[in-house]
């Protein structure tokens, strides 16, 4: 116990052990004490000593401090001691905390952020970053051991998930790829850490962000991984809780965080925006009326927030992506929001800036939310167009340079790919469109061209070639910008002016500006006349120009001056390429030839050179935004530089070309121009041709269906028909037995007679009237007899108007009995047009393949000859589809003259029907008579049996009927 006593700051007797000889004891200790009490103890005496005597605890104790997380985990205690002797030994950062006592905890901020006190002393820093990189490689020489540390993450107990936290967090700032290696290949090693977002303890949560911001650096599959383990609804949700903008460092934590999981991740960025967290966003820039309350966290926060939304609409990202972000922007009115702080009062201006190159990247290449930032006004009286307040402020010199830059990116952003606002600019400089009761962007521009700040001019006259960018109408539009230089002098045209400051620049430009301001005009008049003749002849046409040029670019000027010698050379370049030798004084020829003379091309290429080793060309080619560190060093555009790399490999070919190479190219171009447009001809001829083709081969399709529908139609007549005659025969059978029928009732009523006369008289009236009937209804049926045989002639001498008729015509004529061969006639019908069809797809199979092979533009007399045969064919389908129109119709015809048949015959078989159940019942009322009869004459035979009366037997009477029968008919022969 005197030992604890002395680590423990208990006076012992004798002479003091050192640091080195206590922490071995204590490490003894810790190895072989079977206790575990004695075992914490000397693991929290190494806990105190690991601060003052880092060196010895790390050298002497770390292989004991990972024993006892292997083998004490039943003791949380002893745990947490260890490892924060463990981080005590391994972080290089010096904490502003109280060391804490033996048995208790002292309370801990409620962020849980480490705050960082530099070291007096760099050296003993290094030192000291050295030592904590040694440690952490001694650390994780055995990956077990974070995979121990993630698993010891699992426990819910403070005193060991808080250290163990801060202990990850530090390993990962000393050896960051190393650690994210072996987090990575750990089962659920990502999931266990992302669990401490979700912890209910504010000061884990807090850590655990500082945890992620180190675990997803430069990783982009932890980075994924992450972020589908639902990292951005929880930040988010965290976010929204601490207040958004107005929160504190733990809102500052889960922005960059986010920012890590973003930037330079489009898969992240992809789940982000179809997430719907970009709408999310909005309530962040929800800026209140008061500004005035902007605390140095809220600056920070509101900061992140934009650069944020500024990595979602990056340039560098691909377009497709970007494009949707920023229609996503619009649609939620995130953006409508940042141009509300844009045009607030009382933002400071770091945040004013930054909003500014938010709004730029969100409208650039969006036509859409170009256009609603055109409309978007300044609360002013009256109101301006926020391009307006914008521009005004990037030609004022009393504006922080910064901001400066911001908005001519803006400006930048507004016009690209924006032929539409370009055009709005550049009318603004119009003498029809000048208004003089207000300030337009126009007068600003040309104010900022030529006004005594350099800066302002270099920025002018950038913005305004950003108005000409790719847009040949805008470069001859400007040329009718006329400017009035003085009073009792006639105006100049916008380009004469900027070559006479060019040329008397020591006279309007302030010394030691000069430099940039004729960077600035040279760069303008590059962009102004290359891809326009016109623009090149008006600059041409002033002859003070090509002698300054060539005296530019001929002196042996200074360091500074060599830029400004390779900006003319282009310019001197751009007008022998561009040139279309409407001027007779400078042609191609004459310049080539004066540059030869006066400069040496050898000397013009090396000229022209100086612009791309620039040092600062480099970097403004990396990325549109204009970043300097000092007015002084803003030299170069980033669309300019994209032009040098464009034209100086063109011009340097056109200065070398001689006069005959030039005729010869000049030749071949006419020639491929007139073979293009000889192509171009028969390919649009081609194309009508295809389109006629299609139509015919729709209007075949067409008719086909149609047909077929006909055809359907007529086999349903056909068979209507067929059934129609199965019932006329049904009924003919049937009436022919109710003849028969009515025959025997005849011979059994005259029987009757011979008994009672009387009754056989009536009943013989009644049967001579039913065969009057019958009569009338065989005379009915030989009429319609007659009128089917009619009809039957009509249709055959109709068949010889058209053979195509005569198939359906024999049908008809064969209603009754030859159903079988109409069927075959109606088959081989559908097979000659099916061999139609079969030649019109065959037609138009070799328009197709002639069309495809025309396509081959060296070979005209080729495509000629097929194009004739195409012709050809085309007429060919066009006469088919003629003559199955012609078909169609007389088919269409035929099946009204069959329709109204069948209707006819329908008509005659209802009637028929109508007059056979009429007969049938008086043929039953007949017989109802009869059988009265019958049994009234059996009663009287009876009767007369009774009385002793003779009677006949029935065979006396059929035979005495049978020879009346014969008798009739004798008598009928005769």
């Amino acid at each position: 116990m005197n030992f604890f006593r002395g680590v423990m700051g208990g006076q012992a007797a004798g002479p003091q052990p050192s640091g080195a000889e206590t922490i071995q004891k204590l490490c003894d200790r810790v190895a072989s004490s079977t206790l575990l009490e004695d075992r914490r103890d000397a693991v929290r005496a190494l806990k105190s000593l690991s601060k003052k005597y880092r060196m010895e605890v790390g050298t002497q104790a770390m292989d004991h401090l990972i024993n006892i997380l292997q083998t004490d985990r039943s003791d949380s205690e002893i745990l947490g001691y260890a490892l924060d002797t463990l981080y005590n030994i391994i972080c290089n950062d010096e904490e502003e905390e109280q060391d804490e006592s033996e048995d208790a905890v002292t309370p801990l901020p409620a962020s849980g952020k480490q705050k960082n006190v530099s070291m007096p002393d760099e050296a003993a820093q290094k030192q000291a970053d050295d030592l904590g990189a040694q440690f952490t490689d001694q650390f994780i020489q055995d990956p077990e051991h974070v995979t121990l540390l993630l698993t010891l993450l699992e426990e819910f107990d403070f005193h060991v998930r808080w250290p163990g936290v801060k202990l990850l967090t530090a390993l990962l700032k000393n050896q960051g790829p190393q650690v994210q290696g072996i987090i990575l290949v750990s089962p659920m090693g990502v999931s266990r850490l992302m669990d401490l977002l979700a912890d209910s303890r504010e000061v884990i949560r807090n850590d655990g962000l500082l945890l992620l911001q180190q675990l997803t650096k430069s990783n982009a599959a932890i980075q994924k991984i992450v972020a589908f383990e639902n990292a951005f609804e929880r930040l988010l949700d965290i976010i929204t809780e601490e207040g958004s903008s107005d929160g504190g460092i733990v809102v500052e934590d889960c922005l960059l965080l986010l920012l890590n999981l973003l930037k330079n991740n489009s898969s992240n960025q992809n789940f982000f925006k179809e997430g719907s967290y970009i709408q999310r966003m909005k309530p962040w820039f929800e800026v209140g009326d008061d500004n005035s309350g902007w605390s140095a966290q809220k600056v920070t926060n509101l900061h992140l927030m934009l650069q944020l939304v500024r990595v979602m609409v990056s340039p560098v990202n691909s377009p497709g992506a970007t494009a949707s972000c920023q229609k996503s922007m619009y649609q939620c009115g995130l953006l409508q929001q940042l141009c509300t702080i844009l045009m607030a009062t009382g933002v400071p201006a770091d945040i004013l800036t930054e909003t500014i190159n938010t709004v730029s990247e969100v409208i650039r290449g969006s036509q859409v939310n170009q256009d609603y930032f055109a409309s978007v006004n300044a609360p002013s009286n009256p109101p301006r167009p926020a391009i307006v307040v914008l521009l005004m402020s990037m030609v004022n010199e009393r504006q922080p340079f910064v901001l400066r830059c911001a908005v001519l990116y803006c400006f930048q952003c507004f016009l690209y790919k924006n032929q539409k606002g370009q055009g709005e600019i550049v009318a603004t400089l119009l003498p029809s469109t000048i208004d003089a009761n207000s300030i337009s962007a126009g007068q600003l521009l040309c104010g900022g061209l030529f006004s005594a700040d350099s800066l302002s001019n270099w920025c002018a006259a950038v913005a305004l070639a950003h108005a000409l960018q790719d847009n040949l109408t805008q470069k001859e539009q400007l040329l009718r910008v006329q400017l009035a230089t003085s009073l009792g002098k006639p105006p100049v045209s916008l380009l004469q002016q900027c070559t006479n400051i060019l040329s008397q620049g020591d006279k309007i430009v302030r010394r030691g500006s000069k430099v940039q301001t004729r960077v600035g005009l040279l760069m303008l008049l590059c962009t102004w006349i290359s891809n326009c003749p016109i623009a090149v002849t008006h600059f041409l046409h002033n002859q003070e120009n090509v002698p300054f040029l060539t005296a530019q670019i001929s002196e042996n000027l200074g360091e500074d001056e060599r830029l400004v010698q390779g900006l003319c050379a282009l310019l001197l370049g751009i007008c022998i390429y561009y040139n279309d030798n409407s001027l007779e004084n400078y042609t191609k020829e004459k310049l080539k030839q004066l540059i030869e003379k006066r400069i040496g091309k050898e000397n013009f290429v090396e000229k022209l050179g100086f612009i791309t080793k620039h040092e600062l060309y480099s970097r403004a080619a990396q990325k549109p935004q204009p970043v300097f560190p000092s007015p002084e060093q803003m030299l170069f555009d980033h669309e300019f530089t994209k032009l040098v790399k464009e034209l100086e490999g063109v011009i340097t070919k056109a200065v070398h070309k001689s006069s005959e190479e030039e005729k010869k190219e000049e030749e071949v171009k006419k020639t491929l121009e007139q073979h293009d447009n000889i192509v171009t001809q028969y390919k649009e001829l081609i194309r009508e041709q295809d389109a006629q083709i299609q139509e015919l081969k729709e209007q075949v399709a067409s008719m086909t269906t149609q047909n077929e529908q006909m055809q359907n139609t007529v086999t349903q007549q056909l068979s209507q028909i067929q059934q129609h005659k199965d019932q006329y025969n049904i009924l003919k059978l049937k009436l022919g037995k109710d003849n028969q029928s009515q025959s025997n009732s005849q011979g059994e009523s005259s029987q009757v007679n011979g008994l009672q006369t009387e009754e056989l008289t009536q009943l013989r009236e009644e049967v001579e009237e039913l065969r009057k009937q019958h009569s009338l209804l065989q005379t009915q049926l030989s009429d319609k007899d007659a009128l089917i045989n009619t009809l039957r002639s009509e249709k055959a001498e109709g068949s010889a108007a058209g053979s195509d008729n005569t198939e359906l015509l024999k049908e008809l004529e064969a209603l009754r009995s030859q159903v079988q061969s109409q069927s075959a006639e109606i088959t081989q019908m559908k097979t000659e047009r099916q061999e139609l069809l079969r030649r019109a797809e065959a037609g138009s199979s070799d328009a197709v393949s002639s069309s495809d092979g025309s396509s081959d533009a060296a070979k005209i007399a080729e495509v000629e000859s097929r194009l004739a045969a195409q012709t050809t064919e085309t007429e060919k389908l066009k006469e088919e589809a003629k003559s199955l129109s012609q078909s169609r119709a007389e088919l269409e015809q035929q099946l009204a003259s069959a329709n109204s048949t069948v209707a006819i015959l329908q008509t005659e078989k209802t009637k028929l029907q109508t007059e056979v159940q009429e007969s049938k019942k008086e043929q039953d009322d007949l017989l109802m008579l009869l059988a009265d009869q019958d049994q009234k004459i059996h009663s009287l035979k009876q009767r007369l049996k009774d009385l002793g009366e003779t009677v006949d037997d029935e065979d006396d009477l059929d035979a005495r009927d049978q020879t009346d029968d014969d008798y009739e008919e004798d008598e009928d022969e005769d």
